[in-house]
């Protein structure tokens, strides 16, 4: 009898998606996978449909042609409920953090459990202050409001916000936007240590050298709407490939 473990389906998989917006394509037959607990970082030139795709990911948007896979399911063609339950296994992390400005840290972290649970005001503050813990936010920042706090606190209350559910796939819009190379660099740490302890699949869009080779176990390089390139970080950042070259420039950071 063969032991052979049976290959596990990718979390979430691309197959030949198109999008375009007016005349311009942005995604021109787009594959690529995302393994269980894997992390893929995404870097390509400006306009390439990074942020597109973690939107086809979510279900934010439906592609023109092909299939975006997430957990075996198409997004685009759930209906809203089931949309509603896929969506509670993905945590999302705006580039921009995305507080809400008249809530508190706490309140914003706490608000996808009021929304999408049925957990008691006691569950949720437990939950509250386990994530905001994880990310490393004092209880003396719990009920500051977002204009109290500074750009990295605020990328790190939105990672809470986006761990709170407890999500089994995570998604980063340029987790390091706006950010010192200090600040950047404890944000990077800290989201290679949430992919460690829980076990995540996350997709990051970055474009921050440091970041990449911190968090990622592989990256892809999207060009004119394709995979061109899929490495892991090593052989990726080392590799002779002449449009990658161009792209990285002699010092990439």
């Amino acid at each position: 009898m063969s032991s052979t473990k049976p290959i596990e389906p990718p979390v979430i998989r691309f197959e030949e998606v198109v999008k375009s917006f007016g005349t311009q394509r942005v995604l021109d037959g787009l594959t690529f996978e995302v393994r269980r607990g894997q992390c893929l970082a995404i870097m390509g030139p400006s306009g390439t449909g990074k942020s597109v795709i973690l939107r086809h990911a979510v279900g934010l948007m439906k592609p023109d042609a092909g299939r975006v896979l997430v957990e075996g399911q198409e997004p685009s063609k759930l209906k809203p409920r089931e949309l509603a339950v896929l969506r509670k296994k993905i945590g999302f992390l705006f580039q921009e953090g995305a507080l809400i400005n008249w809530l508190s840290v706490r309140d914003n972290v706490a608000l996808p459990l009021r929304e999408n649970t049925r957990l008691s005001e006691a569950e949720i503050a437990t939950k509250v202050e386990e994530k905001l813990d994880l990310v490393r936010i004092a209880k003396q920042s719990f009920d500051k409001m977002p204009s109290q706090i500074s750009g990295g606190m605020k990328k790190r209350v939105g990672l809470a916000r986006a761990l709170v559910t407890e999500p089994e796939i995570v998604l980063y819009d340029e987790p390091n936007a706006g950010l010192d190379p200090e600040i950047s660099a404890s944000i990077n740490d800290l989201i290679r240590e949430v992919q460690v302890r829980l076990g995540t699949t996350s997709i990051v869009v970055e474009h921050r050298v440091a970041c990449i080779k911190t968090v990622a176990d592989e990256v892809l390089f999207l060009e004119k709407g394709r995979a061109h390139l899929q490495l892991p970080p090593k052989e990726f950042f080392s590799s002779s490939d002449p449009r990658l070259r161009q792209f990285l420039g002699p010092n990439p950071d």
